[in-house]
């Protein structure tokens, strides 16, 4: 079982982790605090869902380095 699968099998999909992340002194927070501003934002998406939402949204550069380290932290959670 991928890491991916330990996270998803404990029943939080990526989405609604994100949203869950506060405080954290990184840049996930940044990321996190758009997440829950965000009406349409995917909550039980997938990493490659959160990723295409903000394609659609045209987010910059450090979004999607956030991403990515967000993406690695639900992975080992």
């Amino acid at each position: 079982m991928t890491d991916e699968m330990d996270s998803e099998a404990a029943g939080m999909p990526f989405g609604r982790w994100l949203l869950a992340q506060r405080d954290r002194g990184d840049w996930i927070d940044g990321i996190a605090d758009a997440a829950r501003a965000d009406r349409t934002f995917p909550k039980d998406g997938d990493p490659e869902a959160v990723r295409a939402h903000l394609r659609k949204q045209q987010a910059d550069g450090d979004a999607f380095q956030a991403l990515e380290d967000a993406e690695s932290d639900w992975q080992n959670a």
